[in-house]
């Protein structure tokens, strides 16, 4: 008997995945549970084990490959079977959904939640973390990964390493990538995600925003982001269009504050969400913020954790520059983004004094919120942040 495995529903809505890579061969002895396939989904990878044991006699699906969920990507036949034996029986489609998605254990010496992927290299080497993009960037480099310094969170591997190992070495690799007009790269995994959501957002939503500034001199700046996080929450239950969604000829208004955090990773900007912002004190929201930051940087959040937010918070640090203008995370209808702080003069009581002060601006969605709520949002946030009134 042959078992045709078909791409199971990952949950959380999605419908598709992309074939990351491939962890067997055709012609491979699998057992169950051993190590399948890495399919890359919203913003992360998950690791998805054979369903069954046997001869890996057909992989029907490239890496790369974009695929509808209930797809079959790989046919597992009996023991002993070889690649191009007889075609197999339709597998139930019960089948496939049963599996269950595991999550791969960290290896010694990592810190943080156990990674849903265990990158390694070639046969023959030692473990090494990388993402599928950058991993795809090193093959078309001509750049061996156990050979590369890795520089990121948790001894990643990251894209600028690969791109320095191979400039550094002046292989075949890199004089090809260098010839032409350019270096040409798939949009996918991620980056395609990106590019569907911002457009979206770009196309869909009129946008407005507002800019005030703020005196930070009442906030403990390493505490910065859960402290906004706070503040939104309890000036949303005031504002409730801001924690809303735009549904057809209708505006949901959410009872939930589940915000987002904006993450620059080597892969992009992803949004884990913070559940529950409302009902937990800034210490606990500082220890979940660093641990979905954590995740983020390290690939290993899992869909759940990067979906259903109400509203998003976002700040770029030293990076944040005067004031810029972030699009909405669609379906959401505003975020608010937080700008380059830094000592400047203040007028306090009559007198210039210096302070730590920065601009918050708010994004929002026209056709839900009007300028002036927008505005009154924005000060409640400011109020809160300035007086240090927020709840702890």
């Amino acid at each position: 008997m042959a078992y045709e495995f078909k791409l199971p529903d990952l949950g959380e809505g999605l419908t598709e995945g992309e074939i990351a890579r491939w962890l067997v061969t055709e012609g491979q002895e699998v057992a169950e549970d051993d190590p399948l396939v890495e399919i890359q989904t919203d913003k992360t990878t998950v690791e998805i084990p054979s369903p069954a044991a046997g001869t890996v006699t057909r992989i029907l699906a490239a890496e790369g490959d974009v695929v509808p969920v209930g797809t079959v990507i790989v046919v597992i036949g009996a023991e002993g079977a070889a690649p191009g034996d007889d075609e197999p029986p339709h597998a139930e489609p019960a089948a496939a959904s049963n599996t269950v998605l595991q999550a791969a254990p960290a290896p010694p010496g990592a810190v943080g939640p156990a990674s849903n992927t265990v990158l390694q290299a070639a046969p023959g080497g030692g473990k090494v973390r990388a993402t599928p993009l950058v991993r795809r960037l090193a093959q078309e480099l001509g750049v061996d990964l156990e050979s590369v310094r890795a520089t990121g969170p948790q001894g990643r591997v990251t894209e600028d390493d690969v791109r320095a190992a191979a400039t550094g070495g002046g292989g075949a690799g890199a004089a090809a990538a260098a010839s032409g007009e350019g270096r040409r790269e798939p949009v996918r995994g991620v980056r395609r995600l990106i590019v569907e959501n911002l457009t979206r957002s770009h196309r869909e939503i009129p946008a407005v925003t507002f800019v005030e500034e703020c005196d930070f001199s009442a906030v403990d700046l390493r505490r910065l982001v859960p402290v906004v996080l706070k503040a939104c929450a309890e000036a949303l239950q005031e504002f409730p269009e801001l924690n809303a969604r735009f549904e057809g000829d209708e505006i949901v208004y959410l009872d939930r504050y589940d915000l987002g955090v904006a993450v620059q990773t080597d892969q992009g900007l992803v949004v884990p969400v913070v559940r529950g912002c409302d009902r937990a004190g800034v210490d606990a929201l500082a220890a979940e913020v660093e641990r979905l930051a954590e995740g983020a940087r390290a690939g290993t959040l899992k869909p759940e954790e990067l979906r259903g937010s109400t509203f998003t918070v976002t700040s770029a640090g030293k990076f944040g520059g005067l004031f810029v203008t972030p699009l909405i995370n669609h379906p959401e209808v505003a975020i608010l983004g937080v700008h380059r702080i830094a000592e400047r003069p203040v007028v306090r009581d009559g007198a210039v004094a210096v302070a730590p002060t920065g601009n918050v601006s708010v994004t929002f969605d026209h056709r839900v919120v009007d300028g002036k709520r927008a505005a009154e949002f924005a000060l409640a946030v400011i109020g809160r942040l300035e007086r240090g009134t927020w709840t702890s």
